[in-house]
């Protein structure tokens, strides 16, 4: 299996396969733009319009948030096209059942959710300073669709540029391993969600003001969750960093369970001191999306590093 794995990384990456990675990279691009819309308070930029921006098509004499907001629309809407292309090109190029149509139309699926949640957001007002009892679901909710849709679309990437088949088969004893790695990853997300949510809503002047303000009775809800995002991340991180080493160390694993596994631990070391450099400064708009950019390159990391375990060579499916 390592050697036909070596083959079909020796030959030129197709055009689908380039096609593919361009698409998780725009998703990436966009999701970073989400979270400056909302690191910035911009997200009720276009009012409780969908899909038009404040009645408009085109906002006539805009404010620089509703430019923002209008300008991840454009993006959002660009990137739905791209995936609609990703679609129909895995269905022209692979044969019927093979994994990349499948990942591919999970990524169709996921993209529209994506879509349906941000219009949720907006015409149920949960953008901007609003706070209403729903929007840390709304947040959470947001957070788990991106994940499975850059988990669809890495997958996507991957399998065409590798050749490889995703298998279950020789890996069960660790799949209960990477079920709990994948619910620990995204509890830290969701409580970085959280997190980001309540430092928006409730902003300290100070590293003092904010701890006082996590551990006050008289703080909201959402002030005194906020602590288990450091807590969940330093947990799960170590539990990654071991799970990661154990993987390695499997007879079963390949160069790229290897590749991956180093990366992911690479990730976790610069997320920690990077969160670390974000609670220090307080968050500003800039820290928090170099950390949701971490975030999601550790994901993808996992992600790969899981189907490359979990993977077989089928030379019938590589590249073309």
């Amino acid at each position: 299996m390592l050697e036909s794995i070596k083959m079909n990384s020796q030959k030129k990456l197709s055009d689908f396969a380039k096609y593919a990675w361009f698409t998780l990279a725009f998703n990436i691009v966009v999701i970073l733009w989400g979270v400056f819309l909302r690191a910035s308070k911009s997200g009720d930029g276009c009012g409780k319009y969908w899909l038009t921006c404040k009645g408009e098509i085109i906002p006539s004499a805009p404010e620089l948030k509703t430019i923002i907001e209008f300008t991840h629309r454009l993006i959002s809407g660009t990137d739905l096209l791209v995936v609609i292309g990703l679609v129909i090109w895995a269905f022209l190029k692979f044969r019927k059942s093979d994994q990349v149509r499948t990942f591919a139309l999970i990524s169709l699926f996921f993209i529209v959710t994506e879509a349906l949640v941000g219009a949720g957001l907006v015409l149920t007002g949960n953008t901007a300073e609003s706070l209403t009892a729903a929007r840390p679901f709304w947040s959470v909710g947001h957070l788990i669709n991106t994940f499975i849709l850059l988990a669809s679309l890495s997958l996507t990437a991957w399998i065409a540029t590798s050749g490889i088949r995703v298998r279950l088969k020789g890996g069960e004893k660790l799949i209960p391993i990477l079920a709990i790695a994948t619910v620990g990853i995204v509890l830290v997300g969701a409580s970085g969600s959280i997190a980001a949510l309540s430092s928006m809503l409730f902003p300290a002047n100070s590293i003092l003001e904010g701890i006082q303000q996590d551990f006050s009775s008289a703080s909201h809800g959402l002030l005194r969750l906020r602590i288990s995002h450091p807590i969940l991340s330093i947990g799960v991180g170590v539990f990654l960093v071991f799970m990661a080493g154990r993987l390695k160390s499997q007879s079963k694993a390949t160069r790229w369970t290897k590749f991956f596994g180093n990366a992911l631990i690479f990730l976790l070391i610069i997320q920690v001191i990077f969160g670390a450099l974000t609670l220090l400064t307080l968050a500003p708009i800039l820290m928090q999306v170099g950390h949701l950019l971490l975030a999601d390159l550790i994901w993808i990391s996992f992600i790969l590093m899981s189907a490359s375990f979990l993977s077989k060579s089928d030379d019938n499916n590589a590249l073309k």
